[in-house]
């Protein structure tokens, strides 16, 4: 079975993208394919590509660590909703596993490029018109690079405090939460 017949399922339910995921972990030779189908920009493949490769991070996210230049360097031209919420998470599990776990792989794998890059996306998702998950992802992604980054928290902040009282209960709930950590 080709990497494409995989991903080519007929609806976004979850035991189709996790079929799909567990296919990909049991041939982990074809997760560079993958992270091109992920920004190829075809509707007929992207999103759903992006879907697996969300799963494929929640249970083995090392799998993408030697892949993390071309996903950074493709990560801006990616507009679709369906696509930009999974990679809006694989952006957050990178900044928890990299900031709060540690992980020695990871801390050599992700460059100050790839941060800067991921910086752009976020702020980017923040003040454009995404949907809350995609934004509270985001709000946690700078939350951790602005450890990093003196400039980012004040920045945060101010978007935060511009929208916090005009967004959804889950935008609310994130944003509060991020803006006590900052202090």
């Amino acid at each position: 079975m080709e990497l494409y017949d995989v991903l080519n399922f007929t609806n976004a339910a979850r035991t189709h993208r996790l079929k799909a995921a567990k296919w990909v972990l049991d041939h982990p030779e074809t997760l560079e394919e993958l992270v091109h189908f992920c920004f190829k920009n075809d509707k007929e493949i992207s999103h759903k590509a992006n879907w697996v490769l969300e799963f494929v991070c929640l249970k083995e996210l090392r799998l993408l660590y030697p892949h993390l230049d071309y996903f950074f360097q493709h990560l801006s031209s990616v507009k679709e909703d369906s696509s930009v919420r999974p990679l809006s998470h694989i952006c957050e599990l990178l900044c928890i596993v990299y900031f709060k776990e540690k992980d020695p792989l990871l801390k050599k794998a992700l460059t100050e490029k790839h941060k800067e890059l991921m910086v752009e996306c976020c702020f980017d998702w923040l003040i454009t018109n995404q949907k809350v998950a995609c934004e509270v992802r985001a709000m946690t992604c700078l939350y951790y690079l602005g450890t990093e980054k003196d400039w980012i928290h004040p920045e945060l902040k101010t978007i935060i405090n511009q929208n916090i009282y005009t967004s959804s209960a889950g935008y609310q709930s994130r944003g509060k939460k991020i803006l006590q950590k900052m202090g």
